[in-house]
């Protein structure tokens, strides 16, 4: 699912959370049930991958994305960050100070995407 980490988004996690609380609370016991909630739960069969730019108001709006993961106990994957200029070589100006501005949003992802490694063991 490509989704921007908009209130459409989180109030498609709810439905999916909403749906599953009525399963579990409408199965047998005994019964075997799989639910898309958990499926987005398992790391085996669901990788999230938050996309985002290097700028302060994309970063911020991934990490609260990432939180709200988090709380659902659906664990990021990796992130990447489209339209960065760190690594280019350039003498342009208007470049540089570009790669400058995007230090600060870089530094901030570093520290969500190494806790999802940490969480699920797994290096993308």
């Amino acid at each position: 699912m490509d989704t921007a980490p908009t209130g459409h988004t989180l109030l498609l996690m709810d439905a999916t959370g909403s749906y599953h609380n009525e399963i579990v609370r409408n199965t047998a016991d005994g019964m075997s049930f799989t639910t898309p909630l958990m499926r987005l739960q398992d790391p085996n069969y669901t990788k999230v991958i938050i996309i985002t730019l290097a700028e302060t108001t994309p970063v911020l709006e991934a990490e609260q994305l990432h939180a709200d993961l988090e709380r659902a106990d659906i664990h990021p994957w990796a992130w990447v960050v489209n339209q960065t200029l760190t690594g280019v070589d350039t003498a342009n100006p208007l470049l540089r100070q570009r790669q400058a501005a995007e230090t600060v949003p870089l530094a901030a992802i570093q520290r969500p995407a190494a806790a999802s490694h940490r969480c699920n063991g797994e290096t993308p």
